[in-house]
Parts: structure tokens; sequence; C-alpha cells
């Protein structure tokens, strides 16, 4: 039987405990996970790549039979097939998300009808969650604790040392 593989892309600047429930989940439906760092030189981020790879293995060191961590540019849907994947994860908080992702979802399938894309809601305890709105929290001198893994809140005290 065919391994069946899945890819979560995104920028992961940082990864947030709304990410790490959404892979946990997902590893019920797929025998592995392909976290997938998209290269976009038109993004802001705070972290390098290899920061956020960083994090991403740390964050995800137990699970690290079934997740794997890595890093792409290009189209989406292509990675995909170079990787053997059957499906795209995409996680959801609110409608606005659906809108978007819904979009990029029709196109993917126009490329390759063979890649589904499973939407999974995030949990009611993360629907605020995001990279943006930890940076925002930090930025403006507040604490990301229990938003983060313990090692990205040790990431972020490093680059900014007046979180609390």
């Amino acid at each position: 039987m065919k391994e069946k593989i899945a890819i979560l892309p995104g920028t992961f600047d940082p990864i947030h405990m709304g990410h790490l429930e959404i892979i946990r989940r997902a590893l019920g439906t797929f025998d592995r996970i392909i976290v997938a760092v998209g290269i976009n030189p038109e993004k802001e981020v705070i972290f390098t790549l290899e920061e956020r790879l960083d994090m991403i293995r740390h964050s995800l060191a137990e699970l690290n039979a079934r997740v794997e961590c890595d890093s792409f540019d290009g189209l989406l849907v292509r990675y995909a097939e170079r990787k053997g994947a059957i499906a795209i994860i995409r996680g959801l908080r609110a409608v606005s998300d659906f809108e978007y992702e819904f979009q990029l979802a029709l196109m993917n399938r126009k490329l390759n009808r063979n890649i589904e894309t499973f939407f999974l809601m995030t949990a009611h305890r993360y629907l605020y969650v995001s990279s943006r709105i930890i940076k925002a929290t930090v930025l403006a001198g507040g604490s990301p604790q229990d938003l983060v893994p313990e090692y990205v809140l040790k990431f972020l005290k490093k680059k900014f040392p007046e979180i609390e």
C-alpha cells in the first residue's frame, strides 16, 4: 500500500501552537506530513529560512518519524508532485481564511487533479492565533507564552530581549 503523504505549506514565521495542533490532527489521516516552508522573497519575515526550519524541527521532534521539514519555492502543487504527496493541508480559522484558501485549492486542482486539498478547522483555543498576531504582540512588548512552543519562545526572546 502506498504511503499517504500530505504537505502543510506555510511561512511559519514563527511556527505556533495552532500549526502544531493541525499537524497532530492531520497525522490521524495521513502516514506522513511534510511541513514545507515556502520561500517568498516578497514576504517580510523576521526569521531566516534556516531559523524557521530549526524552530519547526525542534517543535516537532517527538513526531519526527512521521513529520519532516523542508522548504520550497515555486508552485506548491509542483513541489507536492515531486514529493509524491496526495494532499495539501490547509488550516482554517475563519470564513475569511476559507475564501482565500478556496481560490488556491481550485487553482491547485486545475494544475493537478490528483492532489486534494484538505481543510482543517483549528481548535477553538487557537482561533485568534497567527504568526502575524504573535509578531505584533512581541513587537509591542507582550509575551506570546502558551501560543508558541518553548523552543520558539527562546528564539523570540533572543531576537526581542524586551519580551517578558
